[in-house]
């Protein structure tokens, strides 16, 4: 599952980066940006401040979902990154509706406590929206027991506390609470952040449902003048990986 900042470097240049590695994705995590990405390393709050600089705003971002969904054909399953100001100045309802209407599967907002998102939850439902909650290895036993009751679609586990951003090593404490999560519950699990490698991603493979990874796709599209190609190689090359090292 990779993570793309949609309207980086710019909205086109974004949307050819989507469909060229969308054959090589299970599902597709795509960036709202938003001024203050809390949650992001510095190489996503770069991606998301060039993007804002070139007017891609919440609107723009659905167009740009119903763009891939029916006029390239995209057929991933596509889920939207993004903060909770932003949808609030939308309008949660409207939002969601629209959403669900461009083609979204599902919403991954990582500065909504799990105890403020019952009215989001409840019309993501409605709609044939997945809301994805997050664990780390620090939550506590009673967190984890409410995030596998309200899960649907898969759990996003953090391998290490902080922001996003490429690492040479995974954390060796991530597999142990995987692996213990997995003993509560037979939801799919992908873990993200940090990830940067077919190695690591063949490490992770071993105990988890799936991988996440952004930064890194992000660095190759900045270092890269065949954008598409270079991005569809990398995570092509991410999801062999899995099988093959």
């Amino acid at each position: 599952m990779p993570y793309y900042t949609l309207g980086y470097p710019d909205q086109q240049i974004s949307l050819d980066v989507i469909e060229a590695i969308s054959p090589f994705s299970d599902l597709i995590e795509l960036g709202v940006p938003f001024s203050d990405p809390i949650a992001d390393g510095p190489t996503i709050q770069r991606s998301t401040q060039i993007a804002l600089k070139n007017g891609t705003n919440s609107v723009r971002c659905l167009e740009m979902v119903k763009e891939l969904r029916q006029q390239r054909g995209i057929p991933t399953p596509i889920l939207l990154m993004g903060y909770y100001n932003p949808i609030i100045a939308y309008g949660e309802e409207k939002f969601i509706r629209d959403a669900a209407h461009a083609g979204v599967d599902g919403l991954i907002i990582p500065d909504l406590p799990i105890e403020e998102a019952g009215s989001l939850a409840k019309q993501s439902k409605e709609s044939g929206l997945s809301l994805v909650y997050f664990l780390a290895p620090t939550s506590y036993i009673q967190r984890i027991r409410q995030v596998i009751t309200l899960a649907n679609g898969f759990i996003y586990i953090v391998s290490v506390t902080g922001i996003t951003g490429a690492r040479s090593q995974v954390s060796a404490d991530i597999r142990t609470f995987v692996e213990s999560v997995k003993t509560m519950s037979d939801i799919p699990i992908a873990v993200g952040f940090g990830i940067s490698t077919p190695e690591q991603a063949f490490e992770i493979s071993n105990y988890a449902d799936g991988i996440i990874f952004g930064s890194a796709l992000i660095d190759i599209v900045e270092n890269s003048d065949d954008k598409p190609e270079a991005a569809a190689a990398f995570v092509r090359s991410m999801g062999l990986g899995l099988n093959t090292i």
